[in-house]
């Protein structure tokens, strides 16, 4: 076996494997929103995670990756671009040893990659369920998801890791806290705008009613899934593992993922009593998505302390930025506009700051990502409730999706048996 064969071998086992590890990571947004929401809503949450990931997974393989990495002004080439790699390998696979060193010369397998970048994607979709949960119709975010999946992320990417105008510039995004996470994260916030808080969230003077989670034990065990995954997000994201130096690098990027977690718990639990009044739990939770989020943009830096400031950073914005939307009467059931944009947009910046991007750079990265990703969700959002309607009913809402839409409750009550039929073998 020749050096490139094996290091094609071991780049393209590295896609699958750690494309199987952020695929699990549908488990634990579904986790984290249904413990999240109030029981009489679980279903509908775990029914809208499955449908995410099966939706983007169709879309992208139809559109969303030829959208990504060709040239999206070649149209025929680019919905034929997935389908002809594809015809090569299966070509290899049946015996056509012509086709060997194409396939081997790419690095990895081509349809590997579209499974890594498919779980990404699906990944950006996740963000937007747990923000607007509670109060759109099932039809209607999927609908979005679709749009999402197919066009909007994929056009992202194609400026950015699909060697377009941004990585022209130098752009700067290791693994996605802007092309991912604030991409999800402004279509999360549109979204919010246009369908408007649950009923009874805030009371006439504006406040917010406290609205806990209605399974502490399963938002924890979501976290922790994600906490978990994101270890193949970073580390999936050194795109290979053919040599002494690209073990290094993702051993290097698995040990920051897990420092900067660590420190956005910390951090948010230390503020979280100054701004939210109480040691909060939730907090802590979302402190660690917050500081994966934040140093996913730039894991590869080889100083560690830096990722435990910049987890840290990202915990304390996190936590503030909960406060400031329920101040602007924005309700987002899980925390994920703080999570995902705002800590997005952080760690896209903090690359300056730890690994010398261009700051000029990075903040156009930001405005125009930011202001693409807004606007189109903005758009969609508006289309589909000027059709078929975003929100559903005031008494399915106050009945819960469960059972107004689903006809099944995730938590059903103890059924009481007659005494008669307890008793009629006496």
């Amino acid at each position: 076996m020749t050096d490139v064969s094996a290091q094609f071998i071991l780049s393209t086992f590295a896609f699958l494997i750690w494309g199987v590890l952020v695929m699990w990571m549908a488990a634990g947004f579904a986790m984290l929103e249904a413990g999240s929401v109030r029981t009489k809503n679980a279903s509908m949450i775990c029914l809208k995670n499955i449908g995410v990931f099966s939706i983007a997974g169709i879309a992208y393989y139809l559109i969303g990756y030829n959208i990504m990495y060709v040239d999206v002004g070649d149209a025929a080439g680019s919905f034929r671009f997935l389908y002809e790699s594809s015809a090569s390998e299966l070509a290899l696979l049946g015996g056509d040893e012509g086709a060997l060193a194409g396939v081997v010369e790419n690095g990895y397998s081509v349809m590997s990659d579209w499974y890594f970048q498919m779980v990404f994607v699906a990944a950006a979709a996740s963000i937007v369920s747990g923000a607007i949960a509670e109060r759109i119709k099932m039809w209607s975010f999927f609908a979005f998801t679709l749009i999402l999946t197919a066009f909007i992320y994929p056009i992202v990417g194609s400026w950015t890791w699909g060697g377009g105008w941004l990585a022209e510039r130098g752009f700067v995004d290791f693994a996605g806290s802007t092309i991912v996470h604030s991409t999800g994260g402004w279509a999360a916030l549109a979204g919010v705008m246009i369908i408007g808080p649950r009923l009874g969230k805030f009371r006439k003077d504006g406040t917010a009613r406290p609205t806990p989670p209605s399974n502490v034990l399963i938002v924890t065990l979501g976290v922790f899934i994600l906490w978990m995954g994101w270890f193949a997000f970073n580390g999936g994201s050194v795109l290979a593992l053919g040599s002494a130096a690209d073990a290094v690098s993702m051993s290097v990027v698995l040990v920051n993922t897990n420092l900067a977690a660590a420190a956005g718990v910390v951090s948010a639990l230390a503020v979280s009593k100054r701004l939210l009044g109480r040691m909060d739990l939730i907090a802590g939770l979302n402190g660690a998505i917050a500081g994966l989020v934040s140093i996913t943009a730039g894991p590869d830096i080889t100083e560690h302390w830096w990722a435990i400031i910049i987890g840290a950073v990202g915990g304390i914005l996190c936590t503030a930025g909960i406060k400031v939307l329920e101040m602007l009467k924005l309700d987002d059931v899980v925390g994920a506009i703080p999570a995902h944009l705002i800590c997005g947009i952080w760690g896209t910046i903090a690359v300056c700051i730890a690994g010398g991007a261009s700051i000029g750079t990075q903040l156009l990265g930001i405005v125009a990502i930011g202001a693409f990703s807004f606007v189109s969700s903005f758009v969609v959002w508006k289309l589909i409730d000027m059709t078929i309607g975003l929100r559903v009913s005031k008494k399915v809402e106050e009945l819960g999706q469960d059972v107004g839409e689903l006809g099944i409750e995730a938590y059903p009550e103890f059924v009481v048996v007659p005494d008669e039929i307890l008793h009629d073998d006496e």
